[in-house]
């Protein structure tokens, strides 16, 4: 069967290995959105330890469920903003954050409509940055056909992996913390980011 996953916001480093590991990754877009899960958040490496950010999504008092492509972020408060000083203040000071600044900035100065194609613009960019293929299709759930991994995705559940550590910004106030979201690689180890992804081991 093939593995589906759902789109997730700047993915955690465990996500985005199982991502760069496939030829084709195949997102499904009409399972139901489920709430506290890595669509609408992530996770960084702030002054005082593991920060999360989170992005606000329109809920529907109408509908028991919505289709994970029908989900609408919120702007009726600037996460936008929010979210990038968060960035800056984490990483401002690691070894490539420059490097990708400009890049990344992009998407936190437009609006995007739907939480899904943000999502996937955003994975798109960052295997740009690491300059990684990356092919992906966007399919109809069928149970027939397809495998969920829901595991990749569940902020409450812990995988088991091996990562090695490299240097992050706050590790000697407070030590590694791992599995925090790509860019905390990104912007640690930089153009090393490939060969990174490829020594960690996990079991899906």
């Amino acid at each position: 069967m093939i593995p589906v996953v759902c789109p997730a916001y700047l993915p955690q480093t465990v996500y985005f290995t199982w991502l760069v590991q496939q030829k084709t990754v195949h997102f499904v877009s009409d399972t139901h959105y489920q709430k506290q899960t890595y669509r609408n958040r992530t996770s960084i490496y702030g002054a005082n330890g593991k920060l999360n950010l989170t992005i606000p999504i329109v809920h529907k008092k109408d509908q028991n469920f919505q289709k994970e492509d029908e989900v609408k972020i919120a702007y009726d408060m600037d996460w936008q903003k929010q979210h990038w000083k968060s960035l800056c203040s984490a990483y401002r000071s690691s070894p490539y954050f420059e490097f990708y600044e400009r890049e990344l900035s992009l998407f936190f100065e437009k609006k995007t409509e739907k939480l899904f194609s943000l999502n996937i613009h955003l994975i798109e960019q960052i295997m740009y940055l690491i300059e990684l293929p990356f092919q992906y299709k966007i399919v109809s759930w069928d149970p027939q056909t397809y495998k969920r991994l829901d595991e990749l995705i569940n902020a409450k559940k812990d995988l088991r992996f091996s990562q090695e550590n490299y240097t992050q910004v706050f590790e000697n106030k407070l030590g590694f913390i791992p599995n925090l979201s790509i860019l905390d690689v990104l912007f640690n180890v930089g153009p090393n980011t490939p060969t990174y992804l490829k020594n960690i081991r996990f079991e899906p």
